[in-house]
């Protein structure tokens, strides 16, 4: 069974720096696209970064210039590095990836969420 797992997250002050890490695993072949997500309570999961299986990225404009987004592929993980925090950036977590794995009978892909990670960015 795929799993994903996200870690990293906590509390910083603004001007700071996290850095979340999603972990994949099961029978996994490979990560193919991966994103991240956040979700204030009572709004809507929005977009915030997301990489291409070709290694293409793209950001939400509100961070772009302070998130990074990284796959690494031999790991089965995906980063978001997150500088020049701010109070805004509060919210939770959530990656998503699109997950090539193998079972008794083939190899199928499908997207999967983690449980999310708390960012909370506060003096």
């Amino acid at each position: 069974q795929v799993q994903l797992v996200e870690s990293g997250g906590g509390l910083v002050q603004p001007g700071g720096s996290l850095r979340l890490s999603c972990a994949a695993s099961g029978n996994i072949l490979s990560i193919r696209s991966a994103g991240w997500y956040r979700q204030v309570l009572g709004k809507e999961r929005e977009l915030v970064a997301i990489v291409t299986s070709a290694g293409s990225t793209n950001y939400a404009e509100s961070v772009k210039g302070r998130f990074n987004i990284s796959k690494a592929n031999a790991k089965n993980m995906v980063h978001l590095q997150m500088n020049s925090l701010k109070p805004e950036d509060t919210a939770v977590y959530y990656c998503n990836a699109d997950v090539t794995y193998s079972t008794g009978d083939g190899y199928y892909t499908r997207p999967y969420w983690g449980q999310g990670t708390q960012v909370t960015v506060s003096s």
